[in-house]
């Protein structure tokens, strides 16, 4: 660990840190954006960010526009076909998450990101929420299908410009919530449940900023659970937390989860 030595962690030993995971009886971990940039794939808000370089992607991020616009639809639709979320692999970091499953207890694991890469390293199914959805599907507006977003897009480069549901003709977009959608309100809950009763809570590549899913580590620490937070900037979090570092996370993560 010489890149980042004495510790990722300031003051807080990186041993001392891994103890705590080790000890734990109930972990609640948060990921977002920043955890997935080491496999290529943007955030969205920073200086090379997705919607900092094409605002197009921020609007049909925004259910207003996306259903009233049908140019920019099929912009998207375009778009998506040479997305490079299609050509992204886990990365040291993910897959570090899908050992500390393993050698820790995990409660669950909710991420923010869309990109699958969770589930594509291995972590288990029944312990991740993809809270925020995921592109790697379409879901109809009108009744609800959801099918596989691959075949949605060999309909794009077949010549449909605007994909209808099959089952009802309606709109589909990607399996995401877009601004202006509610999140699904179980995985909410359960997420809110197992902040609740978690006594370690890890915040991971995430600037914790965006709301309900930010309150999460704040629910965490008011039954006393420790707060680890691991991300490239500073967050709103990182004064009440009990070890901060803003060291790479594909370093950091694997080097603390080979201490468990």
């Amino acid at each position: 660990m010489s890149q980042i030595d004495p510790s990722p962690f300031g003051e807080t030993p990186i041993e001392t840190v891994a103890g705590w995971i080790r000890s734990a009886k109930s972990i609640c971990v948060l990921t977002g954006a920043g955890i997935s940039t080491e496999s290529g794939i943007p955030d969205f808000r920073g200086p090379n960010g997705l919607w900092t370089k094409n605002p197009d992607a921020e609007k049909v991020s925004d259910i207003r526009y996306y259903t009233t616009d049908a140019e920019l639809r099929k912009r998207n639709w375009h778009a998506r076909r040479t997305n490079g979320i299609w050509e992204a692999d886990p990365n040291a970091g993910h897959r570090a998450l899908v050992d500390l499953e393993k050698a820790a207890n995990l409660d669950l694991l909710v991420t923010q990101n869309i990109d699958g890469l969770h589930l594509h390293a291995g972590s288990d199914p029944m312990r991740v929420i993809e809270i925020h959805g995921t592109t790697l599907e379409v879901k109809c507006l009108a009744c609800g299908w959801r099918g596989p977003m691959g075949e949605t897009l060999d309909r794009v480069a077949a010549g449909e410009e605007d994909p209808a549901c099959l089952e009802c003709g309606g709109m589909l977009k990607s399996g995401t919530v877009s601004f202006g959608e509610s999140l699904n309100s179980a995985d909410l809950a359960r997420s809110m449940r197992s902040a609740k009763n978690a006594d370690l809570f890890i915040a991971i590549g995430t600037s914790l900023g965006v709301f309900p899913v930010a309150n999460l580590p704040r629910t965490a620490l008011s039954t006393g659970a420790r707060l680890i937070i691991i991300n490239g900037e500073p967050t709103p979090y990182d004064d009440l937390a009990d070890a901060v570092s803003h060291a790479p996370i594909g370093e950091v993560l694997p080097a603390l989860v080979a201490l468990i």
